[in-house]
């Protein structure tokens, strides 16, 4: 019986007619409203904002591991990801031969190296091997219901929920998806496809062969993480290595900075952040490091994070050089 009415219940939902963004949850509201701005009918936005098996459902782990204690963790096990991914360098080297010609077209179209652009793929999925096990709408919407906003960090994650949220049922609409199909496998941050873009990314994506794009194959995953550096972070100019100081080096000195300091307010390139927060900066006033910060500030347009970005320098910086020797 229980069956036959939710049955019954969907089928209605799905009849209904919808005029407007009426909801009890007033981020509901909100995204309705932004999405219909985008052209989203009204029926589909209701449907989705409605729909038991996008709004009912929560993500526990996701949750858990968004949290401030696990977050702070997450920073510090970043070094060791990096430690970990330098003997994957081979495998970089492996992919830059196999996938050559989407390479040559992503550096001659949008100026971003193609060491870079293998180095982001392999820290984000280890160049696709790593499968995602969540799924993005609902990873978002439990941000979204669950967020009490009273700290900074709270609003900003409230936010960030709801702009995506708007994103994944936009882009849905428009490839002609039902919400119960609307289907987006992520990681438990809600990243999708080999070079993890948020659904507010989406605008980046590019296909290799001009069809539709799909973020789990590596040529688009390519293509797409070029275009979001060279839009988002006007990375337009290659990367003449030989300008580089020595960046095994250089990473090695920012840990012990990075530790000698318990990992409190500190980045790799930045004095202040743009809300004025001061941190200890570890390139401030280092004439020899300044290509190297400059280069380090667009990978942290990608991820903000600054064991992030000079991970992916070491990366590419490797893969340069072996690639040289091969």
């Amino acid at each position: 019986m229980t069956k036959l009415l939710l049955i019954i219940g969907l089928t209605s939902l799905l009849s209904a007619k919808y005029t407007n963004c009426e909801f009890q949850n007033k981020n509901y509201i909100d995204i309705c409203k932004k999405v219909v701005k985008n052209g989203v009918s009204y029926s589909y936005a209701n449907k989705f904002l409605l729909s038991y098996f996008k709004t009912q459902k929560f993500d526990e782990v996701s949750w858990k591991y968004l949290q401030p204690r696990h977050i702070k963790t997450h920073k510090k096990n970043e070094k060791k990801a990096n430690n970990v991914l330098v003997k994957q360098v081979p495998k970089m080297v492996t992919n830059l031969k196999e996938y050559k010609k989407v390479y040559d077209k992503a550096e001659k179209k949008y100026g971003v190296n193609r060491e870079i652009i293998a180095a982001i793929l392999l820290k984000e999925t280890k160049l696709g091997r790593i499968k995602p096990t969540h799924d993005a709408f609902i990873v978002f919407n439990t941000m979204v219901v669950r967020t009490d906003p009273k700290t900074a960090r709270e609003k900003w994650i409230l936010k960030m929920g709801k702009t995506n949220m708007a994103s994944i049922i936009t882009h849905c609409y428009k490839k002609g998806v039902e919400p119960e199909q609307c289907n987006l496998p992520s990681s438990y941050a809600g990243a999708i496809g080999i070079p993890q873009f948020m659904p507010n990314s989406f605008i980046y994506v590019e296909s290799y062969d001009e069809k539709a794009v799909d973020l789990t194959k590596m040529q688009d995953a390519i293509m797409s993480a070029a275009k979001f550096l060279h839009k988002k972070a006007k990375f337009d100019a290659l990367i003449d290595w030989n300008k580089m100081p020595d960046i095994p080096e250089i990473e090695s000195q920012w840990y012990d900075y990075e530790y000698k300091h318990k990992y409190e307010n500190c980045s790799f390139v930045y004095e202040k952040s743009k809300h004025g927060k001061v941190y200890k900066c570890f390139t401030a006033g280092k004439d020899d490091l300044k290509y190297l910060r400059e280069y380090t500030k667009k990978i942290m347009r990608y991820n903000n994070s600054s064991n992030y970005a000079v991970g992916v320098m070491r990366l590419a910086y490797d893969a340069h050089y072996l690639s040289r020797e091969k």
